[in-house]
């Protein structure tokens, strides 16, 4: 499907647009081909409960984009918790750790693991840790350990040990989804090889490794949530996990019970073409620097 386009603003030296499907509709369905100011744009992520900003993991533009927003966003109200899928839980007192200053960066990227388990450069994701840290923000660890992603990908859920599943959600929660949801992540398996998948995978296991992650992080974010109700989660995370809704958003929205939950997809720098294989939209926003 096509995507209409129109320029929705520019905000913090960065063209926004909307992504807007031929129903000229989004994912709050009453965004559509409107002209915003920045301060409109602030107006519609502000109040959103999660605000999902999905990169491209080694685009620098991406991660700079995602420091303003999280700037702005926190000039706007303190209380923001900043969710990252470059951190596996296990690691969350490593985190807390550093934003309490009790040990320095290098010691976080060292008992975080960092390098191995994620091994993205560090420099693009710094400047936002220190932001955290100098504003006393919180941040999650999201993402579900290599081990038992690699796990599944070789020999499903069931092959999980008791300790293997200390940190994921139970096996009942951890559902499959959409058929378009599968279809584009079995299209896209190849550019979205890690390590711990080789060549030969099984696509359908890769798929439920990926529904994994998508479980375990949007479990987290729900979790923080119901214990914090008065703040803003940001969400960092591939594109994969954001687009369309398939991936965190929906599973974040199945674990609330408010009727007034709201959340916001952002896509930062993304191929124009992206498209949903039914009348769902891409996100609510393209965030393109300028």
């Amino acid at each position: 499907m096509r995507q209409l386009w129109k320029l929705c603003a520019t905000s913090l030296g960065i063209l926004l647009l909307c992504a807007l499907p031929a129903s000229a509709q989004n994912l709050s369905g009453h965004l559509a081909q409107q002209t915003l100011t920045r301060q409109e744009v602030q107006q519609h992520l502000a109040p959103a409960n999660v605000v999902y900003l999905g990169e491209t993991h080694d685009s620098p533009e991406d991660h700079l984009a995602q420091l303003q927003i999280i700037q702005e966003l926190h000039r706007l109200s303190p209380k923001i918790a900043i969710a990252m899928e470059m951190f596996q839980r296990p690691y969350q007192s490593a985190l807390d750790d550093y934003l309490a200053g009790n040990i320095a960066e290098a010691q976080l990227v060292a008992a975080t693991e960092y390098e191995r388990r994620w091994g993205f450069p560090w420099d693009l994701y710094a400047p936002i840790l220190r932001f955290a840290k100098d504003n006393r923000l919180p941040v999650l660890a999201l993402n579900t350990p290599s081990e038992v992603t690699r796990q599944v990908s070789r020999a499903g859920l069931s092959s999980l040990a008791p300790q293997e599943r200390q940190h994921i959600p139970p096996i009942s929660e951890i559902r499959t989804g959409s058929a378009e949801y599968r279809q584009m992540a079995l299209e896209s398996f190849q550019m979205h090889q890690r390590a711990g998948y080789g060549s030969g995978a099984d696509s359908e296991r890769f798929f439920l490794a990926q529904v994994l992650w998508d479980e375990t992080m949007a479990e987290k974010i729900a979790q923080f949530l119901a214990a914090n109700p008065d703040y803003q989660v940001v969400a960092l995370a591939g594109q994969a996990h954001i687009l369309c809704g398939y991936g965190i958003p929906s599973r974040v929205a199945r674990r609330t019970d408010s009727a007034n939950f709201l959340q916001r997809l952002v896509l930062l720098n993304p191929d124009p073409e992206l498209s949903c294989r039914t009348d769902t939209p891409v996100a609510d926003f393209f965030w393109f620097s300028s």
